[in-house]
């Protein structure tokens, strides 16, 4: 499992180990937006899109722990889940678009 792990191992390379958890929160934190944004979101009122936010942000804490105490390669996790994603809303784009013409 430690050839999976290229993001956690080049980050703890340039930035050590000191405020790493952080780091890794903001990361996995906007990976996880992106890939609500992509996959799940849907037109919310401003306060529940506030909340589902929040409770991203308690998630993404947990996801965290995963990255960064049992070495699990998350965030490669979700850039490979964002790229899916992306493909997905690209092709659905088309075959709307192709529909309406």
């Amino acid at each position: 499992m430690d050839g999976f792990r290229v993001v956690f191992d080049y980050v703890v390379e340039r930035n050590g180990i000191e405020n790493i958890f952080w780091i890794f929160y903001v990361m996995n934190f906007i990976l996880c937006a992106i890939a609500y944004e992509l996959g799940f979101a849907r037109k919310l009122p401003p306060i529940k899109k506030v909340f589902v936010y929040i409770l991203l942000l308690i998630g993404t804490y947990i996801l965290t722990i995963f990255t960064t105490v049992m070495r699990m390669p998350t965030i490669e996790s979700l850039i490979v889940i964002i790229f899916v994603l992306a493909v997905y809303r690209i092709r659905l784009h088309f075959q709307r678009k192709a529909n309406n013409e």
